[in-house]
């Protein structure tokens, strides 16, 4: 595996191995396996989000695709903002059982009696979904997964090149990565559009940073925590 396979599969795997890692642990505490609160269990997320920016920094010589400068466009700016709220309107609107798949076990702080590990945790929460999150997803969905299915040479691929292979499994198993499906998949959608767009990895990132923050903004104020 070279260094450009590595360095945007690794922080996506290492993400999903403290996903499996957390449902192992759940499963545990409820078969009465394990004595740790639940609430402790939120913990993991903090270095989950810890961990996976580590892996970012040490490969962020890697990421050339990435140019922040190109939301300094107008038009891109317009659009990427555009695609972020529309998903996140979407997101929470499409919480209905028949698109929900599996457990929303949520990130409640509150279940910490102690502020200032309530506002840590929700300080990196937010920070995590809105800041390494999106760089995480979009570097392994937009710029490696999306371009592989074109050729495995991935990155001799321009960013934003079109085909309907890669197009529609990207969308079909970015969905199913999320517990909310139907808008895991719609978001999928938007975010190719955009990037197809505008050829900008980086606009794709801010949209979906934009989405993040968004929902945790709305999850704070309604209490809607399973959304977390």
């Amino acid at each position: 595996m070279n260094i450009a396979t590595l360095s945007r599969i690794a922080p996506f795997t290492l993400y999903m191995v403290f996903i499996a890692i957390e449902g192992l642990l759940h499963s545990l505490a409820g078969k009465g396996f394990l004595t740790i609160p639940g609430p402790y269990l939120l913990c993991l997320y903090p270095v989950k989000v810890l961990a996976v920016a580590l892996v970012l920094f040490l490969f962020r010589h890697s990421y050339a695709e990435i140019r922040f400068k190109e939301l300094l466009s107008p038009v891109i700016f317009l659009f990427a903002s555009l695609v972020g709220v529309v998903v996140f309107i979407l997101w929470i609107n499409l919480d209905q059982p028949f698109a929900t798949m599996g457990t929303l076990r949520g990130f409640d702080p509150n279940l910490f009696p102690a502020e200032r590990m309530r506002i840590f945790l929700i300080t990196t929460r937010l920070a995590g979904a809105a800041l390494v999150v999106p760089l995480m997803e979009e570097l392994f969905w937009r710029s490696f997964l999306i371009r592989y299915i074109i050729s495995p040479d991935f990155s001799k691929t321009p960013i934003g090149r079109f085909t309907w292979p890669s197009f529609l499994i990207t969308t079909v198993l970015f969905g199913l990565e999320h517990n909310l499906f139907l808008a895991g998949m719609l978001a999928g959608i938007a975010y190719n559009l955009l990037l197809y767009r505008t050829k900008s990895l980086s606009a794709c990132i801010f949209a979906h940073g934009l989405t993040n923050l968004a929902l945790g903004i709305s999850v704070l104020r309604t209490g809607k925590w399973y959304f977390w």
